[in-house]
């Protein structure tokens, strides 16, 4: 079973004062165990943000990106590429966040202090990776947040062609167990690519009203966290 953190010292603000036109509904805290999973349970995820300098901001979309667990768009090609790749769970968590860090990539955002934070997450047993290898080789890889029935996905990577795509494909397989229409596979927003994969869009009463349910169901097996 995860351990559990110390509590957070933060308040963040009531979803009744969010703004509704505006993703970005906090500023400031830390990125400390307790703190993550505090906003997580909220409805809420860490990016860093530059107004007047770089700062710590806490989304909620306004309209978030959510894969239906039964809904992932899954072509031939695909599903022949997943049978070249063998599915792991948990064995390189920090060499995928730093594929997924990459300064290569565009539009970065995982900074080191993003990358110890998830790391700490993760031996206290609440962040997870889903990794696609080949030939002894990382191929490509997700990682995530698990709490209850939500799986918060952070970032994916891929040094292989699919190989994102068939951890994603792998994830939605270790989630699809008898609780899997109440369980939230949330990916923050649809972007055009993950359109195309069966993300769709949920607004943010309906995200908030499905994380509640969510969050009381048991951790997936498939994960390690059953006992």
């Amino acid at each position: 079973m995860p351990l559990a953190p110390d509590p957070t010292p933060w308040a963040f603000p009531h979803h009744s004062t969010w703004d509704p036109d505006d993703d970005l509904v906090a500023l400031g805290a830390d990125l400390e165990a307790g703190t993550l999973l505090t906003a997580y349970g909220l409805g809420l995820f860490p990016m860093p943000v530059t107004l007047e300098r770089e700062e710590l901001g806490w989304f909620s979309p306004v309209e978030r990106g959510v894969l239906p667990l039964a809904g992932m768009k899954v072509s031939r090609s695909l599903r022949r590429a997943a049978r070249t790749f063998e599915i792991r769970v948990d064995t390189a968590f920090d060499e995928v966040v730093a594929g997924c860090g990459s300064p290569d990539r565009p539009d970065g955002w995982i900074t080191p202090d993003f990358a110890r934070a998830y790391g700490r997450l993760h031996r206290l047993g609440w962040a997870h990776s889903v990794e696609a290898w080949r030939d002894g080789r990382l191929a490509g890889g997700l990682y995530g947040v698990c709490i209850g029935g939500l799986f918060a996905g952070e970032s994916m990577f891929h040094r292989e062609r699919d190989a994102s795509k068939v951890a994603l494909l792998g994830l939605v397989d270790l989630l699809a167990d008898e609780h899997a229409e109440r369980r939230v596979l949330d990916v923050q927003w649809q972007t055009p690519h993950l359109a195309t994969l069966g993300v769709v869009r949920r607004s943010r009463a309906e995200y908030l009203e499905q994380l509640a349910v969510a969050l009381r169901l048991p951790p997936p097996a498939g994960l390690g966290m059953d006992d």
